[in-house]
């Protein structure tokens, strides 16, 4: 089994090679045969050093891949890319600023064996100032009762899906809050769990 980690990224500097360091720690705990990993880096046009410090890790290790863009097109934009050229059998997607632990990989993966093809985390306890969980709430409270689809958290960048739905799923502009509406519509079959959500480290909230 091959899993992939697609990561856009907007001037995360600081976090990168953490995180870079996380997802190996934890994918060493996981008790599968035969089980590979590609970790795809896009940067969204950062212009901080967020490129160089992909690069460095990147000739370190081969299965870590690497798009950038030559400005900021938007997180939609990254996770669309990055969908397109994952090669795993299982695609995680996080986001780089260590708000997602890595410690949740084998949860997701228990979901997923389970026979669904979508798993999306919930931040339970959110580590956000009140500017950005209210708006979240009143958001996933409308999304809940447009598409009939009762989640406490669409937004959660924390996902794992299975490739197949990852064919069938078209995001743009700002459709990637409503991936799960969307795959739900395709028949593919949902699960939510709560995560982690850690406190910001450095620097502030990039995407919303």
């Amino acid at each position: 089994m091959k899993l992939s980690f697609v990561i856009p990224t907007y001037n995360e500097e600081q976090s990168i090679e953490v995180l870079y360091r996380e997802i190996l720690e934890n994918m060493s705990l996981l008790k599968y045969n035969e089980l590979s990993y590609e970790i795809i880096f896009i940067d969204d046009g950062s212009t901080d050093n967020s490129f160089s410090k992909m690069q460095s890790i990147a000739e370190q290790d081969s299965n870590v891949k690497i798009v950038k863009f030559r400005k900021n097109f938007g997180k939609a934009a990254g996770l669309q890319i990055g969908f397109r050229i994952a090669e795993g059998d299982i695609i995680f997607t996080m986001d780089a600023d260590l708000q997602d632990n890595p410690k949740e990989i084998p949860h997701f993966l228990k979901k997923i064996a389970e026979g669904y093809d979508l798993v999306t985390g919930w931040k339970k306890k959110r580590r956000d100032p009140i500017s950005k969980t209210i708006p979240s709430k009143l958001f996933n409270s409308v999304t809940s009762s447009s598409f009939h689809l009762k989640l406490h958290d669409y937004n959660c960048g924390f996902k794992a899906y299975k490739k197949e739905l990852i064919k069938e799923i078209d995001i743009y502009g700002e459709m990637h809050r409503y991936i799960p509406a969307l795959a739900i519509a395709k028949g593919f079959k949902i699960a939510e769990i709560p995560v982690e959500h850690r406190k910001r480290k450095y620097g502030k909230s990039k995407y919303g």
